[in-house]
């Protein structure tokens, strides 16, 4: 048989180039997200403030702040064509949306009635940690590296605990702890289960924890007495489109395509924005203990994430 006789069209040749640009762009959609969470997440510590402060209460306007970004986000993809999530994905996000949203990101908001952002940020900051130690239990146990910088993390938080308001306040401290707890095992969960594709899964997950912070505030007797000040529904729109709509649609993209470690090292750039907005634009302080204590913290995350 003659080589003419075998095929008349020749093979397929895949170009390195379009592989290279494929991988560029997704590098750089990357970065993007992780910008976007490093400013965007930063600054959402000091709008909960604002919003707080303008007669806003916390779990029925965090309710209504992701309620709003979910239903939008949502109706444009269904409009778009994107598949509805089915009963068993549907479950998975209403999982990942409570302990994300509603434990993780509601715990911030109840933490930051008496809490300053600047701490705050920085308690939540310890959130690589605790991905860290979630991330053993399924079988990737920190290295002897990460295991100093746990260490150094751990006692980075009982300075703060120590040296700031924070440690006068039982309940906030338990439950800005909890908050990253909560975060961080939603996330490793939240890989290993069934939820929608694309965008889809960011909207459900809004539309869920929303869902739960809004009856969870009703509960508690929640109620807007008067017309909150402009300042606060300026933020309360901020923090809808941005902290919501935009952050959490990236951290979405970033959970898919990049490592934990990875996805997660905005957790050690967001203190530093919050606590530089905070003093900026609400007089917030910091004392000498609580600037060692960030220190620690932020060494620490450095730490994890470096060997990975």
């Amino acid at each position: 048989m003659s080589a003419s006789t075998i095929s008349s069209t020749p093979p397929a040749v895949v170009s390195p180039g379009n592989d290279s640009l494929q991988a560029g762009a997704q590098r750089g959609r990357i970065l993007l997200c992780l910008l976007t969470l490093y400013l965007v997440w930063g600054s959402t510590y000091l709008g909960i403030r604002f919003v707080l402060q303008g007669g806003m209460p916390p779990f029925l306007t965090a309710g209504a702040r992701f309620l709003t970004a979910g239903a939008l986000l949502f109706i444009v993809l269904w409009l778009r064509g994107a598949p509805v999530p089915t009963a068993k994905q549907w479950g998975a996000c209403a999982v990942v949306g409570a302990m994300l949203l509603g434990v993780g990101n509601g715990g911030v908001v109840y933490g930051q009635q008496t809490v300053p952002s600047g701490v705050a940020a920085l308690v939540v900051g310890s959130l690589p940690m605790w991905s860290a130690l979630f991330g053993g239990l399924f079988g990737q146990w920190p290295g002897k590296l990460e295991r100093w910088g746990l260490a150094l993390g751990f006692g980075g938080i009982i300075l703060l605990n120590l040296g700031t308001e924070l440690g006068s306040r039982v309940l906030p401290m338990v439950v800005l702890m909890v908050a990253p707890m909560s975060w961080a095992l939603g996330s490793v969960l939240g890989r290993r289960m069934s939820l929608p594709k694309g965008l889809m899964a960011p909207a459900a997950q809004m539309l869920c924890g929303g869902a739960l912070m809004l009856a969870f505030g009703l509960l508690r007797g929640e109620h807007i007495s008067a017309m909150p000040e402009p300042r606060a529904l300026a933020a309360f729109a901020y923090l809808v489109t941005f902290g919501s709509l935009l952050g959490y649609s990236a951290y979405a993209y970033l959970m898919r395509h990049a490592s934990p470690s990875l996805a997660t090292s905005y957790a050690y750039v967001n203190p530093v924005v919050a606590v530089l907005l905070g003093v900026i634009f609400a007089g917030e302080t910091m004392t000498p203990m609580a600037w060692v204590a960030m220190a620690a913290i932020l060494s620490a995350v450095v730490l994890l994430t470096r060997k990975r």
